[in-house]
């Protein structure tokens, strides 16, 4: 069973890959914006900013996120990999939200976009309230047995709602027995005996602790993801299933990138079709 799960996950991930790869080889190039390929057999698209642009931005997103002091950092995040798998730049580095695959940058190329919860239909969507303001990279303070904390990053807090964003990701991680029991919540959150397993670790790593955090926090916490990746969306609700409190399983969310676009202005609509082949749902 695991082995059938893990030959769809890489199939849908890396058929996305290819999709998204080729959109914005042909987007960079139409609209004249530098950028480079990474090397291997499956390049992918890194943006670089040039001229007070940047690429993997809409230009009202890029000028908001320059303009706001805790959004501009997340975009010297350097890319862990670039030194082997990327040419030098003028900059002197490449960071992880130049990449055409970045969900993170998807995230802040919506949250970001001015005007963007004006009229409060995504903030009714999303469950939050009026006056919240998105954060990138928000370490959270999920409790370890003995009274330490995991400060893990979260995607994005918008007020009380916790977002983990996926594109091309492969999943959402594992890990060993050993650190998800380290969590003090662990057994009160989870009927541990239906997690999902991966090979004797616990799957969805990123999804357990994310659960945690909200738990801890008494926040909600909702899983942005693709509708071309219907494993992303099973991972969710499996751990979703082993929820014990009965008001965290409904503060537990999944939206799709393409429910989410239908609630953007026509422009924002139009960037995210061609560059990401993510089409609002009707």
């Amino acid at each position: 069973m695991a082995t059938h799960v893990a030959r769809a996950t890489a199939h849908y991930a890396a058929a996305l890959r290819q999709e998204i790869r080729a959109r914005n080889a042909a987007y960079a190039e139409k609209h004249k914006l530098a950028h480079s390929m990474s090397y291997g057999e499956a390049p992918v698209v890194c943006y670089e900013p040039s001229g007070g642009v940047h690429g993997n931005f809409l230009a009202e997103t890029y000028r908001a996120i320059l303009a706001n002091q805790q959004w501009a950092r997340r975009l010297q995040k350097v890319h862990t990999s670039s030194r082997t798998s990327l040419p030098r730049n003028e900059r002197g580095f490449w960071a992880e939200l130049d990449s055409c695959n970045s969900s993170d940058a998807l995230l802040m190329n919506l949250f970001c976009y001015p005007g963007l919860f004006d009229d409060g239909r995504v903030l009714t969507l999303l469950g939050v309230d009026g006056g919240a303001l998105p954060a990138f990279g928000v370490k959270a303070r999920v409790p370890l047995a003995g009274g330490k904390f995991d400060r893990t990053e979260v995607d994005m807090r918008l007020g009380t709602l916790l977002v983990e964003a996926k594109l091309t990701e492969a999943d959402f991680q594992s890990c060993d027995t050993e650190m998800a029991e380290s969590y003090r919540d662990f057994r009160e959150v989870f009927r541990v005996r239906e997690l999902p397993r991966v090979r004797e670790r616990y799957a969805s790593y990123q999804l357990i602790r994310n659960v945690l955090a909200a738990y801890a926090d008494d926040c909600a916490v909702c899983v942005l993801y693709d509708a071309r990746r219907p494993d992303l969306q099973q991972s969710w609700f499996e751990i979703m299933r082993c929820v014990r409190p009965l008001d965290l399983r409904l503060r537990c969310k999944a939206l799709t990138w393409q429910e989410l676009a239908a609630f953007g202005p026509v422009r924002l609509q139009a960037f995210l079709e061609e560059k990401y082949g993510i089409a609002a749902a009707p």
